[in-house]
């Protein structure tokens, strides 16, 4: 994580909490890694120099004008700074910020099929208190790959209680 994102994420992060927009500005920003991820000529195009920077401004207004002012406004002043490949790393890191400040954590739970939404909150429950949290925020990966059980990701810990795992545990064992 850059330093320069750490800091634009910060600021981005106390104004939201300022004007009571945090989970708002979560969801923009997420959005925003959508489009990033999605289209990756976006940020080839907000990084040219074959477009103006009040060029580049509009085209992010128009692109974004049902999302925040304060993103919009954001996206706008990575433009002045030509820091738009900091902009995906801000967001990682105001979601870090934002979820910190609410008890939560971000957590991808990989699994061999679609979890219920009962099985989320059951994991949520469970592995919130192990990282000391209130909840989990949880993205579902699905990978067949597992053979069953589930690998949880909670920022650096990972609780691996997948067949595939346990399998590999059993040969290494067998193997000596």
């Amino acid at each position: 994580m850059s330093q320069v994102a750490k800091r634009y994420a910060e600021a981005l992060f106390q104004l939201a909490q300022q004007k009571q927009v945090v989970d708002e500005i979560t969801t923009d920003l997420d959005e925003l890694i959508k489009v990033i991820e999605t289209t990756p000529e976006f940020l080839s195009l907000l990084s040219s120099p074959k477009f103006s920077i009040e060029r580049k401004k509009q085209i992010v207004a128009e692109i974004f004008a049902s999302a925040s002012p304060i993103v919009v406004n954001t996206l706008q002043l990575l433009i002045d700074k030509k820091r738009v490949d900091e902009v995906k790393s801000l967001a990682n890191e105001y979601k870090l910020l934002a979820s910190g400040a609410l008890g939560s954590a971000e957590a991808t739970v990989y699994s061999t099929r679609e979890l219920t939404d009962s099985e989320k909150n059951e994991i949520s429950t469970a592995f919130a208190k192990l990282v000391g949290k209130e909840k989990l925020i949880i993205k579902n990966v699905i990978e067949p790959s597992l053979l069953g059980g589930v690998r949880v990701q909670i920022g650096n810990y990972i609780f691996d209680n997948t067949v595939a795992n346990k399998l590999e545990g059993l040969k290494r064992t067998l193997v000596g």
